[in-house]
């Protein structure tokens, strides 16, 4: 579009829990090995959040520091989105416990349900409300405490899930840094395939609910996994076509970090080699909405996202949902 960029990130935060469940902590409890699970998702450990590391706490970690990287003080948020589905509450929303705990007095808070894309799902709605003029500031956070909605008595499940949380504050575009596109697609026909039956208006909590873990996520794997790496190479390509580049111009790709083999699959179809593509999935495990925020931490903290860097972000999640952006940072 011949206006954009229209927002860019001005700072980035994250936070994670002290504790580390290592593949052999895991084969403890589980029948499973080390060798099983990193041969399979690439992942070697992951963090567990503890009763005080609530998603509240967690998420406030990350905002305060991505608003002080971003020279803000709370007072300045305009909006605060938060892309989650392990929230501390059913109601109200997770980004009203934020708002709160921030102060941030100024700002609308709500939550979007896009599973893993959240984050993206997110900053693409915070750079529609800096476009459209509803505000300057909008924080955006992807957070989860999975392990609070994961079955671990599902070897399946229980090896690939950790908690975390990454935060971004987006103001208007300057230079021409900023984001470039961004897409955003969805299939509600294949809920069953990710999802969590019980626990809702449909299947209330219950002796029942309890008793069959039907309120934990469940997943087909093998399914999930090939729409994985179909929707997200179409997100990637249509994310490249509105920005008006392609994959050769890319510095970094910054994936969804669900399964090292997924985004083998993805960098194979962009024609882009590891070396441009972040890979921290070994350390986190998929973490869902904070999955791509606490990568491009750490992308960052590695000088691998320095100002000019051309980026491709890119997720995929229960929904199904998809999404892109390409961005200049």
């Amino acid at each position: 579009m011949n206006d954009r960029p229209r927002a860019r990130i001005a700072g980035i935060g994250a936070a994670v829990p002290a504790r580390v469940v290592t593949n052999d902590d895991l084969s403890k409890v589980l029948d499973t090995s080390d060798e099983w699970i990193t041969s399979r998702t690439g992942i070697r450990e992951r963090r567990y959040a503890s009763d005080e590391e609530t998603l509240t706490v967690l998420a406030d970690r990350a905002s305060r520091e991505a608003m002080a990287r971003a020279g803000i003080g709370p007072e300045a948020i305009d909006a605060i989105l938060v892309g989650t589905v392990s929230a501390d509450y059913r109601m109200p929303s997770q980004a009203c416990y934020l708002q709160a705990v921030l102060g941030a007095t100024n700002a609308s808070a709500v939550d979007l349900s896009a599973a893993c894309s959240g984050f993206v799902y997110a900053m693409a709605m915070g750079e529609a409300m800096i476009a459209a003029g509803q505000a300057r500031t909008v924080l955006v956070v992807g957070g989860e405490r999975l392990t609070r909605i994961t079955d671990m008595e599902d070897r399946n499940t229980a090896v690939l899930f950790g908690d975390g949380c990454g935060a971004a504050v987006l103001v208007p575009a300057t230079d021409g840094r900023g984001i470039l596109s961004t897409f955003l697609r969805a299939d509600g026909s294949l809920t069953e395939l990710l999802c969590i039956p019980g626990g809702g208006g449909v299947r209330p909590p219950s002796a029942e609910m309890l008793a069959d873990r039907s309120g934990f996520m469940k997943m087909a794997g093998r399914e999930v996994f090939k729409a994985a790496v179909t929707c997200m190479a179409q997100a990637c390509d249509e994310a490249l076509r509105r920005a008006g580049t392609t994959a050769d111009a890319i510095d970094l790709l910054v994936p969804h970090q669900a399964n090292v083999r997924i985004i083998e699959a993805l960098a194979k179809h962009a024609g882009m080699p590891l070396e441009k593509v972040m890979v921290n999935v070994d350390r986190y495990g998929n973490t869902s909405a904070a999955s791509i925020p606490l990568a491009l931490h750490q992308a960052e903290a590695e000088g691998r996202l320095r100002p000019g860097t051309l980026a491709l972000l890119v997720a995929f999640g229960g929904g199904f949902t998809w999404g892109s952006a390409v961005v200049r940072w």
